[in-house]
């Protein structure tokens, strides 16, 4: 962690595989309640519903409101009913049935650190790289009322690693870059944040990178006064 003499006042999260992760149950869930719905094979509704999501993972930097958002699941819905051989008129059950924050839960101890952080009187905020609904996940996940600022950089219409990110991020939280601990599951995204003032450190909550914080509990020390 670099040093800095400022006190620490705020602690930025990452939200994906951060403070949240994406439960592949949910995956099989939505096959198996897809295929009862329209006489399908589950598992090639569960090939569907992968494969839509791998080719369109990237899709989406382009999008800077909620609206813009709300057309992206719209096309995204035709183009998956279309690929399980289903009419245009079977998307918007499916979609509302399964929307993307289904697919999310919280990672484990993400609402006990956060609490603690915050009755410490540090400001939480949270930054992603994803589409403008981020207020709509964490509360999906039962987080948003413990985060201050929640940015989704879409919104912004800059992306992590980039150094401006995390320039907002901090101004949206009113603290100095060098006030922020910021905490993420990509090394690029700590180096990042570090190239700003910001405090920051890699989080693996699968364990298998040597370094890493293992879990959000092991943020705590490091937020310490």
């Amino acid at each position: 962690m670099t040093g800095t003499s400022l006190p620490l006042r705020a602690v930025l999260f990452d939200r994906d595989d951060t403070l949240a992760w994406t439960d592949p149950s949910v995956y099989r869930e939505a096959a198996l309640w897809t295929a009862e719905r329209f006489g399908l094979d589950a598992r090639a509704v569960g090939g569907a519903l992968r494969a839509q999501w791998e080719e369109r993972a990237s899709g989406w930097w382009h999008l800077r409101s909620e609206e813009d958002e709300a057309q992206f699941w719209t096309d995204y819905g035709l183009e998956l009913v279309e690929r399980m051989g289903l009419p245009p008129s079977a998307a918007p059950d499916l979609m509302a049935a399964f929307p993307y924050e289904r697919y999310m839960k919280p990672a484990p101890g993400a609402r006990a650190v956060l609490s603690e952080l915050r009755a410490r009187g540090l400001k939480i905020g949270v930054l992603s790289n994803t589409l403008p609904s981020i207020g709509r996940t964490l509360s999906a996940v039962g987080l948003d009322d413990l985060v201050d600022v929640a940015l989704a950089t879409c919104t912004l219409g800059v992306h992590k690693p980039e150094a401006r990110a995390f320039l907002l991020a901090a101004g949206a939280l009113g603290v100095a870059p060098g006030e922020v601990l910021f905490i993420d599951d990509r090394a690029e995204n700590v180096e990042g944040a570090r190239a700003v003032g910001m405090r920051a450190e890699l989080i693996d909550l699968r364990g298998q990178t040597p370094g890493a914080l293992p879990d959000l509990h092991a943020v705590l020390p490091l937020a310490a006064g």
